[in-house]
């Protein structure tokens, strides 16, 4: 049976704050991508996620070629907070 392309994927404001995700999981196709940027192939991401299969992590990554510009710039302000907390902790510490 043919699996449909657009039913790996999914995304719901509620979940994973709107980010769009492995359909049925919380990993974000932002997770995935960081992996990949890493130097890690659609192999290894699939081996580090036992309960994903090939193909939903190459759905992931077609979304984020597809959607490249939108995922960086979700990317960047992600890391931009990130540095901002670890600012703040280490002022606080």
């Amino acid at each position: 049976m043919a699996v449909a392309i657009e039913t790996l994927l999914a995304s719901s404001p509620d979940i994973c704050g709107g980010r769009p995700r492995i359909g049925g999981t919380r990993i974000t196709v932002q997770q995935l991508v960081v992996m990949y940027k890493s130097g890690f192939t659609p192999e290894e991401i699939a081996d580090q996620y036992p309960h994903l299969d090939l193909s939903q992590v190459y759905a992931a990554l077609a979304y984020y070629h597809a959607n490249c510009e939108e995922l960086e710039s979700a990317l960047a302000a992600e890391a931009a907070e990130a540095e901002a907390l670890r600012r703040r902790h280490q002022k606080a510490s």
